[in-house]
Formats: C-alpha cells, structure tokens, sequence
C-alpha cells in the first residue's frame, strides 16, 4: 500500500529556512531565490506606496503581496505572527479605503444609490479615457448632475458632489499613511 503522505520525519523542520522552497527539487540558482523575492517584496510595497496617489495601481493589495511575498521568502517565519497580522490588517484596510471612498462618501454627501452606482461607473470610465482628472471630474460631475435631476436642488448637489470630492481625496492620503507604514515596518523587518 502506497501512503500519500511522506512520513513525518522527512518534513522539513519550520525555521530551518523557506520550507516552501525546502520541498521543491533541486533546480540550478535557486539559492539566490529568496533574494530575488526579497528584492520583489520591497517592489511590491513601493509599488503600494506609488498606488496609493496613482490612480489604478492598486495600494493595498500591492502592499499586501510584498509582505506575504517577504514572508515566503522567509520561510514564514519573518516577520513574526503578530507582526504579519498587523500589516495584513493595515494592507487590508488600506484596500478598503481605496475601494470604498467614493461610494460612501457619496453616500454620505447624500446621494442616492442609483447616483453613487452611476458616479463609480462614469468616473472609471473618465479615468480610462482621460486619466486622474477624468476619475475626479467624472465621480463629482456625476454625483452633482444625478443629485441636481433627482432634487432640484443645486446646494444639495454641490455638497452632496464637495463630499464625494473630499472623501476621494482623504481615501489616498489615508492610503498613502497605511502603504507607508506597511513599507517602513517591513524596512525594520529587514533591518532588524
């Protein structure tokens, strides 16, 4: 009878280096490897830093990959638990913020759904065709021109469209503060 597990003593041990990397074959340069996936994390989290005021790039998940990139390089044992649960939760909430900040600043200018779904669409679309301006001139055009037809009401429209605005624009900096302390930590991780 043929076991599907090896036995558990063939395993390699956990903190004996990459364990992932233990249980590939051989292969000529692969020792240089974790090097290489070190260099690409620290790619990955400046590319999270750059996406957190570039549109389209996405921060949070750039950033995340650069820690679950730095960790595998690691063996998983670099940065610690704790450490990675903290800058996954930071990775995490810096992709909510990215994803999130226009519809429920919309929202929360008082738009209705249809014109906050509406803004999101047009303001993806203003970004393809004529890039950031397009993004920010789209997403408040929108919420001001669906709110005005819903209500009449220009004030309501202008603020309802100033909110959208003011929570785009506090969605990247708060971005930019989590991708950079996801990058500065990391920077300790690998110093330290």
């Amino acid at each position: 009878m043929i076991s599907a597990l090896p036995p558990i003593d063939v395993l390699p041990a956990l903190g004996s280096g990459p364990v992932a990397l233990q249980m590939l074959p051989a292969i000529p340069g692969l020792d240089a490897l974790p090097n290489l996936l070190v260099v690409v994390a620290f790619v990955l989290l400046v590319g999270g830093v750059v996406g957190s005021v570039a549109p389209v790039i996405p921060s949070g998940l750039l950033s995340l990959l650069g820690v679950v990139t730095y960790w595998f390089a690691n063996g998983f044992g670099d940065p610690g638990l704790l450490i990675l649960s903290g800058l996954v939760l930071v990775s995490l909430v810096a992709m909510a913020a990215e994803w999130l900040a226009g519809a429920v600043s919309a929202k929360a200018g008082g738009a209705s759904t249809k014109t906050t779904i509406a803004a999101t669409l047009v303001g993806f679309l203003g970004l393809v065709v004529v890039g950031p301006v397009g993004f920010i001139l789209g997403t408040a055009g929108t919420v001001f021109a669906l709110t005005y037809v819903e209500n009449e009401d220009a004030e309501a429209s202008a603020r309802a469209a100033g909110i959208t605005l003011l929570g785009m624009l506090t969605s990247t900096l708060v971005q930019l503060l989590l991708t950079v302390g996801v990058l500065v930590v990391m920077v300790g991780v690998l110093v330290f």
